[in-house]
């Protein structure tokens, strides 16, 4: 009797002081649990009024995820951080399955390489803001390093080797940051970023290249926020006949023509390398601007043969004007180094790739993206 006189009397206090009118219902005046939900909502509001700031702090820094959401979580838990922190944890996965139909074209480059590999994958987020963000940077350079590692058929023959978000998805990774869950697939990274970011992140693409006789591979990132990160990447084995040759002089010209290649987009390596049907084309469309002039017929084929070395010279890697000594070609520029090196030197092969290119026209036509590479 007394236990239910103190019950009904503490809840009546309370609900005063709550400023609320609470009608007794039958049960409820001896009910201890009541009370305890009562006294803890109150709690919950009031005793922690003074603390909610600084736990949302705590949790963004926890977390990165938003503070939208971190605040959602707390309040759903109840202000238990680590409760929230498990429950921001879960909401992830579902956060990052309704962003993932939205259009993710901004983004980064990360490059791993060694002296007879090198990888280059490209990490897609929404916004150049989010490509700025510290984990998603430490990401996309964990995801090189994965690709590095990886055994592919590019490392037995001198190719470039294209592959999809599939190759790595399934693979584990260990992501050594305090704001990251340690080991976990790079499918499940990649989710667990998008959440605390709060935009879709893909990883959508990347490329292998390996060297197959003595030589260098060189490479350039430019916009590089980050040493192994950046938004154009240019590749090159630059490789020399003597197994014997020291290789500075190949590594100093193979950092030049990685750069040379991000300015000046080649697409083709040689001469003939360029398909017939692109000849023909280019050929097709010069003969039909000429005869526009009036000209007699062997002033127009003389109009299109030096159109048409115009046009190798702006996308043929070899017929091109070296970027830093626009007076000499890149063949020239291999041809005096073969010398200096008592050696023929040869590029055996290149990539250029850029950070979005080809995703609005594949969300268009699901067309295959142009990237310049030797054949």
């Amino acid at each position: 009797m007394a236990c239910s006189w103190v019950a009904k009397l503490s809840k009546e206090l309370l609900c005063k002081e709550l400023g609320t009118y609470c009608q007794p219902r039958h049960g409820e005046f001896g009910n201890i649990n009541f009370l305890n939900s009562m006294l803890l909502r109150r709690f919950s509001t009031e005793v922690f009024a003074s603390e909610q700031m600084n736990l949302i702090r705590q949790l963004r820094e926890k977390t990165s995820a938003p503070i939208k959401e971190v605040k959602a979580a707390l309040v759903s838990c109840n202000w238990d951080i680590e409760a929230a922190h498990k429950d921001l944890r879960k909401r992830g996965v579902v956060l990052a399955s309704k962003k993932s139909s939205r259009t993710a074209a901004e983004g980064l480059l990360a490059l791993a390489q060694n002296d007879n590999r090198a990888v280059v994958v490209e990490l897609n987020c929404e916004t150049d803001f989010v490509a700025r963000n510290e984990i998603f940077q430490y990401l996309a350079s964990s995801l090189a390093n994965a690709a590095l590692s990886v055994e592919s058929p590019v490392q037995q023959i001198q190719a470039a080797f294209p592959f999809g978000s599939e190759y790595l998805e399934n693979m584990k990774i260990n992501l050594d940051h305090p704001k990251l869950c340690g080991e976990a697939t790079v499918q499940n990274a990649v989710t667990e970023v998008a959440a605390m970011v709060g935009e879709n992140i893909k990883l959508r693409r990347g490329f292998a290249m390996s060297r197959s006789s003595h030589g260098v591979i060189s490479s350039y990132l430019h916009t590089s926020p980050h040493p192994g990160l950046g938004r154009i990447a240019g590749l090159l084995t630059l490789e020399v006949e003597d197994e014997n040759a020291a290789l500075d002089a190949l590594q100093h010209v193979g950092s030049s023509l990685a750069m040379h290649i991000v300015a000046s987009k080649p697409l083709f390596l040689s001469k003939e390398l360029v398909s017939s049907e692109a000849i023909e084309s280019e050929r097709d469309i010069l003969k039909s601007q000429a005869e526009s002039s009036g000209k007699s017929q062997m002033a127009i084929e003389k109009m299109v043969e030096g159109r048409m070395r115009k046009y190798f010279e702006e996308v043929v890697l070899l017929e091109q004007k070296f970027v830093m000594n626009d007076g000499v070609h890149v063949k020239s520029l291999l041809n005096d180094l073969s010398k200096e090196m008592g050696s023929s030197v040869k590029i055996g092969n290149f990539l250029r790739i850029e950070v979005g290119e080809g995703i609005h026209r594949l969300e268009a036509a699901e067309a295959p993206d142009a990237v310049a590479q030797a054949a």
